[in-house]
């Protein structure tokens, strides 16, 4: 794996290096309000987009980076 590089140079805005706890919470509180909405028969069901925003999350969303090294660009 010591060989192995990106592709393309695209990397989180911000120094984090996951949003697994930001998707699990969103995802949560997805399964939750559908789950309230089928029990009282409700039609309309939230989108993951209408809960949450993932430009709060830790990452901040992802960039192109055309100034990366080669030692950036190795995984």
């Amino acid at each position: 794996m010591s060989r192995s590089r990106r592709k393309l140079p695209i990397l989180g805005n911000c120094l984090a290096s996951s949003e697994k706890e930001e998707k699990l919470k969103a995802n949560r509180k997805l399964r939750r309000l559908v789950r309230e909405k089928l029990s009282k028969s409700l039609i309309e069901l939230p989108q993951l987009k209408e809960i949450s925003n993932n430009w709060n999350w830790v990452k901040d969303g992802k960039s192109y980076r055309s100034d990366l090294t080669n030692k950036q660009l190795s995984k």
